[in-house]
């Protein structure tokens, strides 16, 4: 069998590459997503790729044309992408998650591809709160309040009646409970907690209490169980619908054990109202990613039963709930992730940089963070210029990295954001690099010129460009025309440390390498202010719209 997985990159995506290599009726697997992974990292080194918009920035009849191309010799699509953020943009979610699940499922019927796993969810299941168990035969009407789940019935929806339009495709369903690995672990708090939340705090601690709210229960299940479960399923063919969860459910008594990991903590239950008031005035404020809609959900989503997975596709659960929360929690404390950019770890390592520029880097042993009066240095250098020096490049890579960031962020809806998101990455790992160097080279940071930068890039965001409520369209030229500027100059620096590597005792070839990315890069800006450029004055060229 050929398989292809589109949302490949996440967190179940990334679970389900390593599931399906692991079944001996696969033979090749065909990765997709808007932003390509590290190729060279596992699980992704064992898949081809395709970059392929299923509907945030193209047309219908694009997103399909392209998928029928990548389907035309797969045996099942499994499809897992799905769009979290931003919940303001409501239109958007709904033209990728809805709309761009029955573009998925047309394309596959026009590739002529035997099965179709789709992700469904707890969510998409009418309320239901208490702890009386449901099989796959309870309504999926949604959580009203909830887009997620509003979203994720309405996909059901889609479902049905593109399996009444074709019956020759095998149209299976996997409806999981809440998917935890530590992987997941940066990805899952970006997401839902956002990044004020402490939760790397609780190394050097645990709390005594823990506010919960009262009534409050949980099933999940480990991703990489998850992932064994769409494998499963790929190759089964067998339609209708499976819950997939593991055999325990989580009370607040538990969900506190987790938190205490040994320790006493004892849980404060809290009115539900009173909960949702406190992350909705956090959500409003920024500091909470996710709205209030997603309690709502954990609520009333019933609890499910799992039989029909065992029974029929083969499936049972190697990890418990409290295994995957207790994987998730312990992920959230470390920053831990992987190799792509959904799933990035919290603070990032420097990526496909070296460790360290220092000959030997990481492994040098004792001596590797060079001190001050290090023979690594020569004796001819201002060690005082030289820590200015970086630390002034550090400040702007601190600006650039907000800047590129929010790019990114703010222009999900183009056909430019895998690119920007991308290029975010690599400068915040290139950030991250000259962190290392700083210290490799014993010399310290100056945080307040950091946090200088930081506040300015973002005030610079308050000048409306000649729109107050919406976007304006000269923002993505501007922004475009700075980071270029920014990223031209950023070259001199990897120059100059080429060019004195020796005197500092620095690997030259780093930087060397590091000069050969900055023209990638200028590419990449030059592209994106083509696209904006065209449409910046323009009435009848839409900037954040699908386009044709």
């Amino acid at each position: 069998m050929r398989v292809a997985v589109v949302g490949a990159t996440g967190n179940v995506g990334t679970a389900v590459l390593t599931a399906v290599n692991e079944r001996p009726e696969v033979s090749s697997v065909l990765g997709i997503a808007r932003r390509m992974p590290d190729q060279d990292a596992e699980p992704y080194a064992q898949a081809d790729w395709a970059s392929i918009d299923i509907g945030a920035a193209v047309k219908a009849p694009e997103a399909i044309a392209h998928l029928t191309k990548a389907f035309a010799d797969v045996d099942a699509v499994i499809h897992l992408a799905w769009l979290i953020q931003p919940n303001s943009k409501r239109d958007l979610l709904h033209r990728v998650n809805v709309e761009g699940t029955r573009n998925v499922a047309r394309a596959a019927a026009a590739a002529g591809v035997d099965t179709l796993v789709v992700a469904s969810s707890v969510g998409a299941y009418s309320p239901s709160p208490g702890l009386e168990v449901r099989d796959e035969s309870w309504e999926t009407g949604g959580i009203s309040t909830s887009h997620y789940s509003v979203d994720k019935a309405a996909q059901e929806r889609v479902l049905d009646e593109f399996e009444a339009e074709h019956p020759e495709v095998t149209v299976t369903r996997l409806r999981p409970a809440l998917i935890f690995s530590a992987a997941a672990a940066s990805e899952i708090q970006r997401y839902f907690l956002g990044s004020w939340m402490p939760v790397q705090a609780l190394k050097a601690g645990r709390p005594p209490l823990l506010p919960l709210p009262q009534g409050l229960r949980i099933q999940a299940v480990h991703a990489d169980d998850m992932g064994a479960a769409y494998a499963a399923a790929a190759v089964a063919g067998v339609k209708g619908a499976f819950n997939i969860c593991a055999d325990d459910v989580l009370g607040v008594q538990d969900l506190a054990d987790i938190v205490g990991d040994g320790r006493k903590v004892r849980p404060v239950e809290l009115p539900p109202s009173m909960v949702r008031t406190a992350m909705s005035a956090g959500h409003l404020t920024g500091l909470v990613a996710a709205d209030p809609g997603w309690l709502d959900m954990g609520m009333n989503v019933p609890v499910m039963d799992n039989a029909r997975a065992k029974a029929e596709l083969g499936w049972k659960p190697t990890r418990t709930a409290a295994d995957a929360v207790a994987e998730l929690l312990g992920g959230m404390i470390e920053g831990t992730g992987a190799d792509s950019v959904p799933m990035r770890p919290r603070d990032a390592d420097g990526g496909s940089l070296p460790v360290s520029a220092v000959p030997g880097g990481a492994d040098a042993g004792e001596g590797a963070s060079a001190g001050k009066g290090s023979p690594r240095i020569s004796e001819d250098v201002d060690r005082d210029l030289l820590n200015l020096y970086i630390s002034d490049h550090l400040t702007g890579a601190t600006a650039g990295m907000s800047r590129i960031e929010r790019m990114a962020e703010a222009n999900v809806d183009t056909p430019v954001f895998a690119e920007l998101s991308m290029l975010a990455h690599e400068i915040r790992n290139e950030r991250r690099f000259l962190e290392q160097l700083l210290e490799d080279l014993g010399f310290k940071q100056l945080p307040h010129r950091q946090a200088a930068a930081w506040v300015g890039e973002k005030a610079a965001r308050l000048k409306n460009n000649g729109r107050l409520v919406k976007r304006s369209p000269m923002t993505l030229v501007l922004e475009a025309e700075l980071m270029r500027s920014a990223v031209i100059g950023k070259k001199g620096v990897w120059e100059t440390l080429r060019d004195n590597a020796q005197l500092l005792g620095l690997d030259k070839q780093v930087f060397a390498d590091l000069v050969d990315t900055v023209d990638r890069q200028v590419a990449v800006l030059d592209q994106v202010h083509a696209y904006a450029r065209r449409r910046a004055f323009r009435t009848d060229l839409e900037t954040f719209t699908p386009q044709d």
